[in-house]
């Protein structure tokens, strides 16, 4: 998960596979060109760009698909979006909220904050790697889960053991003083699983 255009373009040129731009309070000619040159980076390195909230924008750009919040359930086209052939991404953080998205036929349900994260203001308290378990045995053959929330390198290991098949980060790549060297980190833990 990226915050800009930018990120997108740096991460996918690592061979990043899929990119989620999360961009907040830009003007609206800016946030449309940074959704326009992130999918253009990621067709360009074959990466799946997801763009968190904005939708209209990504159905315009073309992109990969679209994640969003449970806030936004109530207030967003899901038939457009459907309609324009994009992926749909929930956020969840809890039982019901995982119910209440499995309704919606989601494509993925990120599930989190695992741990305390700095990144973005959560309402509830990390749901910790017992209750994430709990969820991969529970939701996981439904949909697929994925993790999120102040997961680093040095927990990734332990996430993916609960049996989740896939994890988010934010920090741990853009707040690396190296971030190729934490992408090929990352890499190499998923690929000892």
């Amino acid at each position: 998960v990226v915050p800009s255009a930018e990120w997108v373009e740096r991460v996918a040129a690592l061979g990043v596979r899929t990119v989620q731009l999360r961009v907040k309070d830009v003007p609206a000619a800016q946030l449309a060109n940074e959704i326009a040159k992130s999918v253009e980076a990621g067709q360009r390195h074959g990466a799946r760009v997801f763009i968190n909230d904005h939708w209209r924008e990504a159905i315009a750009a073309g992109a990969y698909g679209v994640h969003l919040g449970q806030e936004d359930l109530d207030t967003a086209e899901l038939g457009a979006i459907a309609a324009a052939g994009l992926r749909l991404g929930l956020s969840t953080h809890g039982y019901y909220e995982m119910l209440r998205a499995l309704h919606y036929a989601p494509s993925y349900l990120a599930f989190g904050a695992v741990f305390p994260t700095a990144t973005k203001t959560v309402a509830s308290a990390p749901q910790g790697l017992a209750r994430l378990a709990r969820y991969a045995r529970v939701i996981g053959p439904k949909v697929p889960l994925v993790a999120i929330g102040g997961i680093a390198v040095d927990t990734l290991a332990a996430v993916l053991d609960t049996g989740v098949g896939s994890a988010a980060v934010v920090s741990a790549v853009t707040g690396a003083p190296d971030p190729a060297e934490a992408v090929a980190a990352l890499e190499r833990i998923f690929a000892d699983r």
